[in-house]
């Protein structure tokens, strides 16, 4: 059965830092881009990052400093987004999505979705 499922997030303080993972069953990533958006509320759904199925990351948040980033662990089939240096303004319900071979910032290119994962970070 193919399932995407998010664990990590919470509350952090600003400036604080926090790690989702995605874990992938049913496919294998070396087939598959896997992309992290959130929404926060009264917003649409925005691209955070996506990494590639040759291992690539791009990183749509445009936060520079390497405030988002992307790696995965083939072995466990599992994505993860560091974020670091987190505002309050980064809060909102993440997600991972799914999609063959190349990565895409339009959340509607994406079938397979994750449960989504709330992060709040305080003021």
């Amino acid at each position: 059965q193919l399932q995407l499922v998010q664990s990590g997030g919470g509350l952090v303080q600003s400036g604080g830092s926090l790690r989702l993972s995605c874990a992938g069953s049913g496919f294998t990533l070396d087939t598959y881009a896997i992309a992290w958006f959130r929404q926060s509320p009264g917003k649409d759904r925005e691209g955070v990052s996506c990494i590639r199925s040759d291992g690539s990351a791009i990183d749509y948040n445009h936060s520079g400093q390497g405030q988002f980033t992307m790696s995965r662990d083939i072995a466990k089939n599992t994505v993860y987004l560091q974020m670091n240096s987190l505002k309050p303004e980064d809060t909102a319900v993440y997600y991972c999505a799914r999609r063959h071979w190349s990565c895409s910032s339009y959340d509607g290119d994406f079938g397979s979705w994750g449960q989504g994962t709330q992060v709040t970070v305080s003021s």
